[in-house]
């Protein structure tokens, strides 16, 4: 469930994370949410996120798969596909 929340935040910053939001193809409320997400999560998820390269933290979250699939079997199936 989604519920509206209203925040006080200096305009130039407002600006500039809407520039932000829209080169990263997200809402600002996305974006928000994503962090405090991430600040609020465990702290062991929040060492393994932040040890990640810039270029693998964009990429999270782009394959919707079951939390029971295997990575390995996506892989797998990606390169068969490529090369047979």
């Amino acid at each position: 469930m989604y519920t509206k929340l209203t925040l006080s935040i200096d305009q130039k910053v407002i600006e500039n994370a809407k520039k932000y939001a829209k080169n990263q193809k997200r809402s600002v409320s996305k974006l928000v949410e994503e962090y405090l997400s991430s600040i609020s999560s465990s702290t062991d998820e929040k060492i393994e996120f932040n040890t990640l390269g810039p270029i693998t933290k964009e990429l999270i979250g782009i394959i919707k798969a079951d939390k029971h699939t295997d990575y390995k079997d996506i892989l797998t199936d990606s390169l068969m596909e490529k090369y047979i």
